[in-house]
């Protein structure tokens, strides 16, 4: 039954919205399974044929580009301190964690926020409070979203070839091995920027 509704989703005229509206809302909010939602397409593409692959990469690299230009334009337009929760002391720590490595490296960091969920928010929305140029900005998240868009779905594809089962199998095992290798490109880059943080200190 659940190889059955999985085929029927993944061929259903709804799929690919579906897959359109998880990945902008995971731009606002984290625990909207964007990134999950990707794998998982980009593992039914091979094993059930539908929605393509190619499809799945264009539709997720739109949505993530879209979820986050609307979170540089949130911050262009509102600041960090109209709503009630950008005025918790999580948010101001996030923004100010966020300032700083924009004043260091706008491009790369910006790049690099799109593939960690906990970071993205942050960095979009001081992205546009700070005055990042636009232009500029849009070329680094068009570029940031595109290849989001075809890392998570080919983890998805990539593990579907390999292992062996059904629809229900490969979207599991795709979004376990997704989610590992997520945490561990976040501690990565964690590390990486604590490094510069100790490095930046002396000249200060």
């Amino acid at each position: 039954m659940t190889e059955q509704l999985l085929a029927e989703l993944a061929a259903g005229p709804w799929a690919l919205p579906l897959l359109f509206v998880l990945v902008l809302g995971d731009a606002f909010l984290v625990v909207v399974p964007g990134e999950a939602a990707v794998t998982a397409f980009g593992a039914l593409s091979v094993t059930t044929g539908s929605p393509p692959l190619a499809a799945v990469i264009a539709v997720a690299a739109v949505a993530a580009m879209a979820g986050d230009v609307c979170c540089f334009v949130v911050g262009r337009t509102v600041g960090l301190e109209r709503w009630r929760w950008m005025r918790t002391a999580r948010a101001r720590s996030a923004f100010a964690w966020a300032r700083a490595r924009l004043d260091r490296s706008a491009g790369a960091v910006v790049f690099t926020a799109r593939f960690i969920p906990f970071a993205r928010l942050a960095v979009n929305i001081v992205a546009g409070a700070t005055r990042v140029p636009a232009p500029r900005y849009a070329a680094i998240v068009a570029v940031a979203a595109c290849a989001w868009a075809a890392y998570q779905a080919l983890i998805g594809a990539v593990v579907a070839r390999i292992l062996p089962g059904g629809p229900a199998v490969a979207v599991i095992a795709s979004i376990v091995v997704a989610v590992a290798l997520g945490l561990a490109l976040d501690a990565v880059l964690s590390r990486v920027w604590r490094r510069r943080d100790t490095q930046a200190e002396p000249e200060a």
